[in-house]
């Protein structure tokens, strides 16, 4: 078996837990976001939540066992269920399904009115939620493996599963599913490409390949899900790469040398990501060519960014929200949430984004 490397928030702690987060650095705002709704769904202990939106509802849940719907336009409970349980990952949502995971590797999915329609077992630690998508939901376990199971009643349709290096990362990296496909990046660098339908592997590539003489040298650990659209699909791994690849047939497109824990973005023009120390940066899409680096939130543990209208989205530590200009990479606008960390990716519906932090604030917010 694998041993795991724990990681908390990222890396970053295991690393050097000395290291000092950048000061918050003082910005010239030109836009003005605004907090449009709030709510409070429980604390996330140690664990990385994230809402799961779908067209008219939100999904939010806590460590304690905790899950609730919300209208999405004005953040209103719906209905909450209390399981008596510990969930381990963030809400998947999908229709009028609702699914969470549980620290026993149990998955839980809960009809319209908050009753729970089915419950089965992946057996293995759940970190990342559920993805739902044409009646299946994806699930993926931190040894590995991806399960689909029927939406409609739990059933599991299939399995995938590969090897693990002797060293790898306990990270909350998912999957896309994207046109009846499941892409997912695992230990080791590699990016597969499955058929949703039936679990088949579609092609696999490397976006890193192992350094150094050491196990702790040669983790090149994929550890947030990829981006992809119809031109490409894009990972990155820490200790390796960012690589994009034709997503048919996985033909590398470009590759760059860089090491990230947090993840990455994408539009029609560049690819951003976030560094393993903080860094934000944005390439080219055509060619992988450097546009920028902003270099100000070091050791802030930023999240991965997200595209917000003609902004780019960040969270920290200490549950700020920076927004940077796409074609420079400065700061533009900022606003506080609870005080406590925002771990995972701001999620984007309408005009809107979504973070949840670890006290279990959920706040949408909007940019003009």
């Amino acid at each position: 078996m694998a041993e795991k490397l724990s990681t908390g928030f990222g890396l970053w702690d295991s690393v050097d837990p000395a290291a000092q987060p950048a000061p918050l650095p003082p910005i010239t705002a030109t836009v003005t976001p605004r907090i449009a709704w709030q709510a409070s769904v429980g604390e996330a202990e140690n664990f990385v939540f994230s809402p799961g939106i779908d067209a008219e509802e939100i999904t939010v849940a806590s460590h304690g066992g905790e899950i609730s719907r919300l209208d999405r336009a004005t953040g209103v409970l719906l209905w909450r269920a209390k399981t008596g349980q510990s969930f381990s990952g963030g809400a998947g949502a999908g229709g009028s399904l609702a699914v969470v995971s549980t620290l026993r590797g149990e998955i839980l999915g809960f009809g319209g009115r908050g009753e729970l329609k089915w419950k089965t077992e992946a057996r293995s630690e759940v970190l990342a939620p559920a993805q739902v998508a044409e009646g299946l939901v994806v699930v993926r376990t931190t040894d590995s493996r991806l399960f689909a199971f029927d939406a409609a009643d739990g059933k599991r349709k299939w399995v995938y599963q590969r090897a693990n290096p002797p060293l790898t990362i306990r990270s909350t990296a998912g999957v896309v599913i994207y046109r009846g496909a499941v892409f997912a990046g695992f230990a080791g660098g590699k990016l597969v490409a499955l058929n949703l339908g039936n679990g088949a592997v579609g092609w696999e590539a490397a976006v890193a390949l192992p350094k150094g003489t050491t196990e702790l040298e040669r983790v090149t650990d994929i550890t947030s899900a990829p981006v992809v659209d119809d031109r490409q699909v894009c990972a990155v791994a820490f200790q390796g790469r960012l690589a994009c690849f034709e997503p048919r047939g996985g033909s590398l497109l470009w590759a760059r040398d860089l090491s990230s824990y947090s993840g990455l973005a994408m539009d029609d023009r560049y690819v951003y990501v976030t560094d393993d120390r903080g860094g934000v940066q944005a390439f080219g899409r055509e060619t992988g060519a450097s546009v920028w680096k902003q270099d100000k939130l070091l050791n802030r543990r930023v999240t991965a960014p997200q595209v917000a209208g003609t902004l780019i989205a960040v969270g920290d530590l200490e549950g700020y929200v920076h927004f940077l200009s796409q074609e420079d990479g400065s700061f533009v606008g900022r606003i506080a949430t609870d005080g406590s960390p925002i771990a995972a990716k701001p999620a984007r519906f309408d005009n809107r984004l979504l973070v949840q932090t670890r006290k279990g604030g959920v706040f949408a917010i909007e940019v003009p």
